[in-house]
């Protein structure tokens, strides 16, 4: 067994460390789907016409109350969604869906509510009308108003499912959409705990609605007339794929698309160097390294003590066991086809002249045949090896010497993906260390550039990404103009 695995009429959700079946959904029929569909299309007309301060009420009903506080948004919180389940149960429940360590499970909750929080928090003022009172001429009046798009269809990942899923669905719901949630087959439970969060707080059942579909069922939906948009995290195969149905389709839709990573960082030669190999370190090998973060180029000078720092703690600090387990901090991979895929990209980069640091009999639990893979750090690396070019989505990074800022630049560019990068410099200590990191800023190719720190959405930025890692925005007012459209009022009021 590898991931789900899936009947012309069902999928069952595989547990990645113990290869034992979990969950089974079943798919509808294409008309029971083409019927769902059509009551979410009725329903987002009436839902349209609740006004925007009573969504945001709702939206806040799904996080508020008084007993706990999320971030510096300033809301008192206990959470809806949390009330249905207990804590301990949510965790564990991720954990045998997709394998990350059941010590890592409240992270992503935490940042769920957060990013929630704050997209509440600018709904008003990201939706309200744009007056032109400024330039209107006598007895004119012309406004700009944010129209909802009707049904969006989101598309959500197995790898942080409640992270990305809060990104579209909140704000497609306050906004007046209907939403369609599929998620991916490997965390369908995640989906069904917040749409049904959701309704608690008082979102009409019909206007968000889970479905569990095939790739030939999403190709239908993504086609179907009544839906206007769809929001898609996932490989980039599957974004060219919903990409096609949607051009195929009838009519004009609008589709979001983030995608793949090979996320760069490039440590500058005056980087603190203890706090910078301890926060890649976690970068690189967080959620069993299932993100984006994967390509290091560190300056020549101090090249040396940051690799050996960086292997100390890779094999001091990672206990790679059972996710279940309090104490485990490294899990399985997600499928048995994942972890055969990472361990040939680490043989062939060896093959062609890299190192491996980390001695494999550290990790025990690391065998041919299971999801277990051993952390690996990797020298002598270079642009010809897929390890540096390719995603891994694995506990697995290769750290290649650079002589100069423009050195870095040029290899943090050479790459078919643009989602993050990250520099590492003492901008606090230097004036020039800040301006060397603004100018890297601007000649990298990438949706968001970090400075001294890496792996983290900021909600009040654009989520967003280039080339291959794909195009739209979430989060921020942007993700909210994504998610509506304009519509002008131009009034002439005096006719005489």
């Amino acid at each position: 067994m590898s991931r789900p695995t899936f009947s012309s009429t069902s999928q069952t959700t595989i547990t990645p460390h113990n290869q034992q079946p979990l969950v089974t959904r079943n798919y509808p029929t294409e008309v029971d789907l083409d019927a769902t569909i059509e009551r979410a299309a009725q329903a987002q007309k009436a839902w349209a016409k609740v006004p925007l301060e009573e969504r945001v009420k709702i939206g806040r009903n799904f996080i508020a109350s008084n007993e706990n506080i999320v971030s510096s948004y300033a809301y008192n919180v206990q959470d809806e969604f949390k009330s249905l389940v207990s804590e301990s149960d949510l965790s564990l429940e991720l954990t045998l869906q997709m394998g990350r360590p059941i010590s890592q499970i409240q992270a992503e909750i935490n940042g769920f509510l957060d990013r929630a929080a704050y997209m509440l928090s600018i709904a008003q003022e990201a939706l309200a009308d744009v007056p032109l009172t400024d330039t209107d001429k006598p007895g004119f009046r012309r406004f700009i108003k944010r129209i909802p798009l009707g049904v969006v269809l989101v598309i959500a990942p197995w790898n942080y499912p409640y992270l990305t899923s809060i990104n579209s669905v909140l704000p497609a719901l306050i906004s007046g959409n209907a939403v369609l949630l599929k998620p991916s087959p490997q965390t369908p439970l995640t989906a069904e705990r917040f749409a049904s969060a959701l309704v608690s707080a008082g979102v009409p059942p019909d206007v968000i609605q889970v479905v569990h579909l095939s790739p030939e069922l999403t190709r239908h939906a993504v086609e179907n007339k009544n839906v206007q948009f769809v929001s898609f995290t996932g490989s980039v195969g599957g974004g060219k794929k919903v990409e096609e149905a949607a051009v195929g389709a009838k009519g004009f839709k609008g589709v979001a698309l983030e995608l793949g990573g090979k996320d760069p960082a490039y440590v500058r030669a005056d980087a603190d160097l203890d706090y910078t190999v301890t926060e890649l370190v976690d970068g690189a090998m967080y959620n069993s390294g299932q993100s984006c973060c994967a390509r290091i180029y560190v300056h020549e000078s101090i090249y040396d003590p940051f690799v050996e720092k960086f292997a100390n703690i890779v094999k001091q600090n990672y206990t790679l066991a059972d996710p279940t387990l309090p104490t485990t901090n490294l899990g399985p991979v997600v499928s048995l086809a994942s972890a055969e895929r990472i361990r040939q990209q680490v043989d062939d980069a060896v093959k062609a002249g890299a190192k491996k640091l980390i001695p494999e009999e550290l990790f025990p639990e690391a065998k041919i045949g299971t999801t277990y893979v051993a952390p690996q750090v990797l020298v002598n690396v270079d642009h010809s090896m897929d390890v540096m070019m390719e995603e891994t989505f694995g506990p697995v990074v290769g750290i290649q010497k650079v002589s100069s800022d423009e050195e870095a630049i040029r290899l943090m560019n050479d790459s078919s993906y643009g989602l993050t990068a990250s520099v590492w410099t003492t901008a606090s200590a230097s004036e020039s260390s800040e301006e060397a990191f603004l100018n890297i800023a601007d000649q990298i190719e990438t949706g968001t550039v970090f400075l001294n720190r890496c792996d983290y959405l900021d909600p009040a930025l654009a989520w967003t990404g280039v080339k291959d890692s794909g195009r739209g925005i979430s989060l921020s007012r942007f993700g909210y103009d994504q998610l509506t459209r304009a519509k002008s009022v131009h009034m002439k009021i005096k006719i005489a």
